[in-house]
């Protein structure tokens, strides 16, 4: 079973490309999540292709697995020292791949929460609501508590003491 028809039986999005030059080019004009590339390609190898994807310094992360029959610990490190995240060699066993991808999904979910986390927040300047990824609008300390491990404890500020808070308890005295 070809590597494509495998990894669309697991219902992934694949895109194919027939030599390095080819993938560089598809990459330049695409989101790609997660990259499978050989690494002995024509016009640009796999090394070539991971080490001007890491260049390209784009706002998002794309994990890259090289397929190989090139084995042992000096090309692992080659492999990762050009910018791959993961080397698998050829002949490869298809589920070890398939949880090596489970692994590259679970890391690149996890670099799109801290991107979303680092990014500008769309806030109602009224009520100071969140949209969140689904467009809704919700609390801050419910978006925050659903993506990062705070918590939160409430007070009132100094400004919002005098401003609100005082004024309040002197209305209530004289009620």
């Amino acid at each position: 079973m070809s590597l494509q028809v495998l990894l669309q039986l697991d219902g992934h999005q694949v895109v194919t490309a027939c030599n390095g030059l080819e993938g560089w080019n598809a990459f330049q004009n695409d989101r790609f999540p997660i990259i499978l590339s050989d690494w002995l390609m024509p016009e640009l190898d796999g090394l070539a292709l991971c080490r001007k994807i890491r260049e390209s310094r784009r706002s998002y992360y794309s994990y890259i697995i090289l397929l190989t029959a090139l084995q042992g610990k000096a090309n692992y490190l080659e492999a990762v020292g050009a910018g791959a995240d993961d080397f698998v060699s050829k002949p490869y066993d298809p589920e070890v791949l398939k949880s090596r991808i489970m692994v590259a999904e679970r890391i690149v979910s996890l670099q799109d929460r801290v991107k979303r986390l680092e990014g500008i927040l769309s806030t109602c300047m009224y009520c100071k609501k969140i949209r969140d990824e689904r467009n809704d609008w919700v609390s801050i300390e419910h978006y925050i508590t659903q993506r990062s491990e705070a918590s939160f404890s409430h007070g009132v500020c100094p400004d919002c003491y005098e401003s609100i808070v005082k004024p309040e308890l002197k209305r209530s005295r004289k009620s």
